[in-house]
């Protein structure tokens, strides 16, 4: 019989946030699914629509926050499950640095296309 083991302990922060950001995302998916495929269906998303909607501060507070807990998320999952494998060492510091690097990339790229979709001329 397999060792069940996780790396993931129940008293730790990671562990809290990967329930808590899971929760998120699910109240934030229904929101994205009610408001993008019944209120107004695919046919009916346009440019123009997207933007009117990321420029309001409240929408775009919410697919900012959605990317940087999709992100935690995701990039959090994909480490405890290559810890749950083996890694371990200086493998698994190389691992975490090149996770939150690419973390970070994804973040800071996915901002600057929320901020391009508000329509605001932002450059950086």
């Amino acid at each position: 019989m397999a060792e069940r083991y996780s790396s993931f302990d129940r008293r730790g922060w990671r562990w809290f946030a990967q329930r808590l950001t899971a929760a998120f995302l699910i109240v934030v998916l229904a929101f994205h699914f009610m408001l993008l495929h019944f209120v107004n269906h695919a046919y009916e998303i346009t440019l123009a629509g997207t933007t009117a909607r990321m420029s309001q501060v409240g929408y775009f507070a919410t697919m900012v926050l959605f990317l940087v807990t999709a992100t935690f998320h995701g990039v959090n999952g994909v480490y405890n499950a290559l810890v749950n494998q083996g890694l371990d060492g200086a493998q698994k510091k190389a691992v975490a640095a090149v996770l939150v690097a690419a973390s970070v990339l994804l973040v800071v790229q996915g901002v600057r296309v929320a901020l391009a979709m508000t329509g605001m001329d932002v450059s950086f």
